[in-house]
Formats: C-alpha cells, structure tokens, sequence
C-alpha cells in the first residue's frame, strides 16, 4: 500500500512471511472493500474495483481529509473526481434499456411464464 508500495516477492523477501500468506492477506483486505491496487506507480492503470473502492473509501471526507488521503496513496483529488463521474456515467448509462432491449425483455419473460405454466 502508498505510500511505502512494494511488491509481494519483495515484502516476502524483507520479512520471510510466505507469498500466498502475502496474498492471501491483501485479498482480504480487498475484499473488506479497501483498494489494494496491483500497480501502486500508477493510478490510472488501477483496476476499476480499485478505483470504485477509493470512490468510496473517500465519499465522505472533507476537503482536508481528502488531501490527506490523497497524499497517503500517492493520488489526486481531481484523479478520484473523475473515477467518482466516469463511474456514475457508467451507472446512468446501464441503467435504462433501450425499446428493442424491453421488447426482448418482455418476450423472454412471457417465454418464462410459458414455461413455468406449461411444463
């Protein structure tokens, strides 16, 4: 993790605890939602998980907390600005079907009911 960022074989090395410990360790912590990015020297080669956790690891932090935060990971705030956006852009983008996609819908759920009514 930023800011002392070093790789598995090289903590492995530097304290003699087993690499799939190491991984095994870092997996859970991802999993707890905290970002644990594979590629520490740069962000924007992160990992869309990676870059949704510090979304929202940072959502409710003030503009001081913030910068804080950012110093410790080795980012910007503007960086976390723009995952914030391209993620809700994703969100809204997903989120209404398009007519030819509710037709298809409709039609698989009557199929589904046929189904289920008519075996």
């Amino acid at each position: 993790m930023p800011p002392n960022a070093q790789s598995i074989a090289q903590i492995h090395r530097d304290t003699g605890v087993s690499e799939p410990t190491l991984y095994n360790w870092r997996n859970q912590y991802k999993n707890k939602g905290k970002a644990v990015p594979a590629d520490p020297s740069n962000p924007e080669n992160w990992s869309a998980q990676d870059k949704l956790a510090v979304v929202i690891e940072t959502a409710s932090l003030n503009e001081q907390a913030l910068s804080e935060y950012c110093r410790k990971k080795g980012l910007y705030a503007e960086q976390i600005m723009r995952w914030k956006e391209l993620a809700l852009a994703g969100y809204e983008g997903t989120g209404r079907l398009s007519a030819n996609e509710r037709r298809e819908l409709q039609r698989t759920k009557k199929q589904k009911r046929q189904v289920t009514t008519h075996p």
